[in-house]
């Protein structure tokens, strides 16, 4: 059971997060790290994978690689258990950092449910 000083560092952590962004930048992401009750470690963890992922795809692209499957495949096996990939990759598009390889994973993602 979470005890009563997490819960409220968690919360104040929610606060900040709130305060530091822009509202239609933030809201789709602080959205997900609510409703999934992360931590800041959690969301840490989860902005440090991102750029990680981020920094392959540019490097692929590069490459001339056009397939990211495998790529989504690698980020997906390492998100945080709480989170629903789609979700995440979703709500991550909003995020100016990420919106290239989060809307390539969209794409992906759109065509695999089709």
């Amino acid at each position: 059971m979470e005890t009563l000083e997490s819960r409220v560092s968690r919360l104040e952590y929610y606060i900040k997060l709130l305060s530091g962004t822009s509202e239609q930048e933030a809201k789709p992401f602080i959205d997900l790290v609510v409703r999934n009750q992360l931590t800041k470690k959690e969301v840490e963890e989860i902005l440090i994978l991102c750029e990680d992922t981020k920094n392959e795809y540019i490097e692929q692209k590069a490459e001339g690689l056009t397939d990211f499957v495998p790529l989504l495949t690698q980020f997906v096996g390492m998100l945080n258990y709480k989170l629903n990939p789609r979700e995440t990759v979703e709500s991550l598009r909003y995020q100016p950092s990420y919106q290239d390889v989060m809307n390539e994973f969209f794409e992906i993602i759109q065509w695999i449910r089709d």
